[in-house]
């Protein structure tokens, strides 16, 4: 009998032990946000959709061709949002979010710009880093309260380093 007590003994010790010893649990990570970075920025819009009241299938075959790059100097604002008008291009000016999601490298915003005698609204949905951007764009021109172009993009942007001073 003796020798049962004993060796209970260590067993009844270590589940004691283990009453009250409560495992911390264990701290979240907090993932970084990704913040787009401010600088140049290369631009290269390739054309995957156009259309207008009359387009011809050799006007629109025409379009399907088009590759457009260009440069900007983009700022970033405190939300992390960058100028609209650098994702706008030659597709509007003076342009500034209608609406905007912003999440975890995830951009989805709708854009408001002037563009010749009418309007343009811009919508964009894809996602970024700190320094690559890779969005589809759909634009639609309104004249006169009447759709008169539509075209969509892919466009992908790549910063290349600081702004040129001056």
């Amino acid at each position: 009998m003796r020798k049962m007590v004993l060796a209970a003994l260590p067993l009844g010790l270590m589940t004691l032990a283990a009453c009250g010893n409560k495992a911390e649990p264990e701290p979240e990570t907090v993932e970084a946000p990704i913040v787009m970075k401010a600088g140049e920025w290369t631009f290269t819009r390739k054309t995957t959709g156009y259309n207008t009241p009359t387009v011809t299938p050799a006007e629109y075959q025409a379009a399907l061709k088009q590759t457009s790059e260009d440069k900007s100097c983009i700022a970033v604002d405190a939300g992390g949002l960058p100028d609209a008008n650098a994702l706008a291009g030659a597709e509007g000016k003076d342009c500034s979010y209608k609406d905007k999601l912003i999440h975890k490298g995830r951009l989805i915003a709708t854009l408001a710009c002037t563009s010749g005698k009418g309007t343009s609204e811009i919508a964009l949905e894809g996602n970024f880093t700190a320094d690559t951007l890779t969005l589809g764009s759909t634009m639609t021109k309104t004249e006169g309260g009447q759709p008169v172009l539509r075209t969509q993009h892919d466009l992908t942007g790549k910063r290349t380093g600081e702004c040129a001073k001056g």
